[in-house]
C-alpha cells in the first residue's frame, strides 16, 4: 500500500501503459480465438438453413431446373385462378397461360426488338460520347461505325 502511495504520477501512467501494452494483445488473440464459436453459434445437427454452403459472392446463380419452374408457374397461376374465382371473376386456363409464360420465358421478345433496343441505347451513348469529345476539343468520330464497334464487343461477335 504505501508503495502505491510513493510513486509519482508519471510512474503510475508508465505501470499502466506496461499493463495496457501486454494486456491488449492477450485479449486480441482471445477475441480472435473466440469469433469462431460466434460464427457456430445457434447452428449444429437440428438448425435449419445449413444444408448447403453461403453462395460466395459474385458468383452466377446456380441453374434453374425447368420441371421446377414449370411446376412453381403452374402452383402461382392456380392461386392466381382460385382469387379471380373468389372474386366473381372467370377463371384463368392454367395449362395454356403456364405454357404462355414458359414460352415468353425463353424470348420474351423477339430478337430483333431486343438488338433494336440495345442499338438505340448504344447509339444514345456514342452521340453523348461524341458529344463531349467535341467539347473537349477533339476530333468526333463516325456514330454509327462506332456503334458497330460497341456492339461487337459488347455481344461478342465479328
Amino acid at each position: 500500500m504505501d508503495f502505491a502511495l510513493a510513486l509519482t504520477a508519471t510512474q503510475k501512467g508508465a505501470i499502466l501503459l506496461v499493463i495496457s501494452a501486454v494486456a491488449a494483445p492477450i485479449a486480441g488473440y482471445l477475441f480472435h480465438r473466440s469469433a469462431e464459436s460466434w460464427r457456430s453459434f445457434g447452428r449444429g445437427a437440428l438448425s435449419i438453413g445449413d444444408d448447403e454452403p453461403p453462395p460466395r459472392p459474385g458468383a452466377p446463380p446456380p441453374p434453374i431446373d425447368p420441371a421446377v419452374q414449370a411446376a412453381e408457374v403452374r402452383q402461382m397461376l392456380a392461386a392466381k385462378s382460385l382469387r379471380r374465382e373468389q372474386r366473381g371473376e372467370a377463371p384463368l386456363d392454367v395449362e395454356a397461360e403456364t405454357e404462355r409464360l414458359l414460352a415468353g420465358a425463353e424470348s420474351p421478345r423477339g430478337a430483333e426488338a431486343i438488338d433494336a433496343e440495345l442499338r438505340a441505347e448504344v447509339r444514345q451513348l456514342v452521340v453523348a460520347r461524341n458529344e463531349r469529345r467535341l467539347r473537349e476539343g477533339l476530333a468526333p468520330f463516325d456514330v454509327e461505325a462506332e456503334v458497330e464497334r460497341q456492339l461487337a464487343d459488347l455481344i461478342g461477335s465479328n
